[in-house]
């Protein structure tokens, strides 16, 4: 039940799982490096990322699902007719100079929130899902690969 009294949403705990083994996959990456090691450059080579900025640019991506499935929720939602690349590179202009802190703890509230919403999520449809695997599990499996060759290479460094 939520706060006001009604039940919560139909959530797939498949879904659910698999955003979930995805997600602590990434962070389980992520947290086997330094601090120092999270902001070199390498990960991506063309634009220059970081893990930082990764992290910068999922969780931007998962709070844009929350506010998406947010309006869903409300009945407001409005499609998403949407340039990909173009919100990627407002996302990474908006997070390139934050703090290492900053991008980890936006990545996991951004996470939190979308989670939140999901399980509120009454009927879910074609656009929530959507959002849902385009900011978390198919998001991740886009960045896992690559993340995992760069934290072998800079633990190869140590």
């Amino acid at each position: 039940m939520t706060a006001g009294g009604s039940p919560r949403g139909v959530v797939n705990v498949d879904a659910i799982e698999s955003e979930r083994s995805r997600w602590y996959e990434l962070i389980g990456l992520v947290r086997s490096l330094s601090p120092e090691e999270c902001l070199e450059p390498g990960y991506y080579r063309d634009p220059a990322w970081s893990v930082r900025d990764l992290l910068g640019h999922l969780g931007t991506w998962l709070a844009e699902a929350e506010i998406q499935l947010q309006q869903i929720n409300a009945g407001t939602y409005e499609g998403h007719a949407l340039d990909i690349d173009a919100l990627n590179a407002e996302f990474l202009e908006a997070m390139r100079d934050q703090p290492w802190e900053v991008a980890s703890v936006q990545a996991h509230a951004g996470r939190t929130r979308l989670l939140q919403e999901w399980q509120d999520l009454t009927s879910p449809d074609d656009e929530a899902t959507w959002w849902i695997r385009k900011s978390g599990p198919d998001h991740y499996d886009e960045h896992l690969d690559r993340l995992r060759e760069w934290v072998q290479e800079l633990v190869s460094r140590r």
